[in-house]
């Protein structure tokens, strides 16, 4: 990646976020996943760019990606202070191994904390609350020296993302890249497989989709693989990808 575009001051000269966004699925449309994420490293109507990532489940396709493209990419990992120890285990392992040399722990602010969930109960009484606190507001302010961040949402994963593009604009804010937008889940197994990466430890315990541990549940055979997420209440997102209380649909913001 060009140095000039990895240390660009966030907003300068860039078009409108949404024309961006359309602009850059016309141009990338029909590349590989590889492709589109090389592209956004590289292409100037993207902007400073990082990779925002849970070390999750399938984490590790995108964390190699990147550190085959340019290990010194940003990355951001939102640690709520809820997560399962497996998982602070494997964000050491997966830095240390794939070499990544800037990967920025975000937490919330302790006075934050302290004002609003001190004994660290909010979750069971209001869990978007306590999603807004830990993840939504830490990575926002993450984000503010950034024009566009990676995900690693899927179609396949159904609901908001079942229309996903390659990029799209998070309101008027930056832009959002989703390099396996079009991957189906044997593609995620296959490219772990083909390249031997080590697997978060709780997938072979029956845990497809990996959150924090008090909202996160086993998942039975032949159920949704997100099915574990907070699970027995109306809730699907953690906030990260909604902005003004709408989730974010193939590009554009959706009522």
């Amino acid at each position: 990646m060009r140095p000039e575009t990895a240390h660009r001051p966030s907003g300068t000269g860039l078009n409108p976020v949404a024309e961006r966004a359309a602009a850059l699925n016309a141009r990338y449309r029909h590349h590989g996943a590889i492709a589109v994420l090389r592209h956004a490293m590289e292409d100037p109507e993207v902007g400073r760019l990082a990779l925002v990532s849970s070390f999750g489940a399938e984490s590790v396709v995108l964390l190699h990606m990147v550190a085959v493209t340019d290990r010194h990419l940003p990355v951001l990992f939102i640690d709520t202070e809820m997560l399962f120890a497996e998982t602070l285990a494997y964000q050491l392992e997966l830095t240390e191994r794939l070499r990544l040399t800037d990967v920025r722990v975000i937490r919330a602010r302790q006075e934050d904390i302290t004002a609003r969930d001190k004994d660290g109960l909010l979750h069971r009484v209001d869990p978007d609350a306590c999603c807004t606190l830990r993840k939504t507001e830490p990575l926002q302010r993450a984000l503010l020296d950034f024009d566009a961040w990676i995900t690693g949402r899927k179609r396949y994963q159904g609901g908001a993302r079942a229309a996903l593009e390659f990029f799209e604009a998070e309101g008027d804010l930056r832009i959002k890249v989703n390099p396996l937008a079009h991957w189906t889940s044997r593609d995620v197994q296959d490219y772990i497989e083909e390249n031997r990466l080590p697997r978060h430890p709780l997938v072979a315990k029956g845990y497809p989709s990996i959150g924090c541990a008090p909202c996160t549940t086993r998942v039975n055979e032949g159920e949704d693989p997100r099915a574990g997420r907070w699970r027995n209440l109306d809730k699907t997102e953690c906030g990260i990808h909604i902005v003004d209380g709408r989730i974010l649909r193939g590009g554009s913001v959706a009522a």
